[in-house]
């Protein structure tokens, strides 16, 4: 089963052009499932039964794995036999009547605009790393991009004259979204003057932010600067994640469409953007409850 593995993996990152975070989800589900099936003396794929699969998915479930990542571990396991099915490696497809199960839907936590104003001003411009950081937010909140899609900006990547970066989401996936005003002063700011200075103290890159140390940044390094800004703006469970997810909420609350926001997040789904008008609806019944005589 290893090696079929490998070949499933190999496949997807070739053919399918998948991102690096994708297939190693890929290949911890399938890890999981190939160990499951040792245990139980299963060792070649004509002896997996649908039975089989869901006993494996009963004991993750039993080990406290939430219904989200149950449901991407069937996608995984389901496309794993498609691809041997496929690849005439097997005759069979065990999960074909199998449903994924049903998510649980948690509202996605946002900060108000009060919270991200306090935010954007930790950083100490009058620093070249603090003028970074600053920029780094000013650029996330403008733009909604994922932690990965800000690391791989290039210099380039930006275009301030008319105000608009360019990106690649999941699967290579080009798109171009807007920056407002803010953001592109303060990126005139850090191109000029901090980002030369951060250069010149490590390897030539064309990144567009450049670490302590002058070279690319790295998931973790961009992680650790965020989480500092958000224990000193209060907000100690600061994510990127969390604040895409205030990008896309404030743009919703004050007019935007569901479709251009999905454009700029990158859904590849309206389904996946649909969820900010449940968090605005939110919104909406704690303002009645609040202000409203008899809320």
């Amino acid at each position: 089963m290893e090696e079929l593995i490998k070949r499933y993996l190999q496949y997807v990152t070739v053919e399918k052009g998948l991102s690096r975070s994708t297939i190693e989800a890929y290949q911890r589900d399938l890890t999981y499932y190939r160990n499951y099936l040792k245990s139980r003396r299963i060792v070649a794929p004509e002896f997996i039964t649908e039975k089989a699969v869901f006993d494996y998915l009963v004991s993750r479930r039993q080990g406290s794995l939430q219904v989200a990542s149950l449901a991407r571990a069937l996608v995984s396991i389901r496309n794993f036999h498609r691809f041997l099915l496929q690849e005439n490696i097997s005759a069979q497809d065990p999960t074909e009547n199998l449903d994924a199960p049903k998510h649980e839907m948690h509202l996605p936590k946002t900060l108000s605009s009060a919270q991200v104003e306090t935010l954007l001003n930790q950083p100490d411009i009058a620093t070249d790393l603090g003028l970074r950081d600053r920029t780094m937010l000013e650029v996330m909140y403008a733009s909604g991009l994922r932690i990965s899609e800000l690391i791989k900006l290039d210099e380039d990547n930006i275009d301030l004259s008319v105000a608009y970066v360019r990106c690649f989401g999941k699967g290579g996936k080009e798109r171009i979204v807007p920056l407002g005003r803010t953001a592109i002063q303060f990126l005139k700011q850090y191109k000029r003057s901090a980002r030369p200075k951060l250069l010149k103290k490590g390897r030539l890159t064309n990144r567009l932010f450049i670490s302590q140390q002058g070279s690319e940044f790295s998931r973790a390094g961009l992680w650790k600067v965020i989480k500092k800004y958000g224990k000193k703006a209060g907000t100690p469970k600061l994510t990127p994640h969390l604040i895409r997810h205030s990008f896309a909420t404030h743009l919703l609350e004050h007019g935007a469409d569901l479709r251009s926001i999905q454009e700029m997040l990158g859904h590849a789904s309206i389904a996946t953007t649909q969820i900010y008008t449940s968090i605005a609806k939110e919104g909406l019944k704690r303002i009645h409850k609040k202000y409203h005589p008899r809320g």
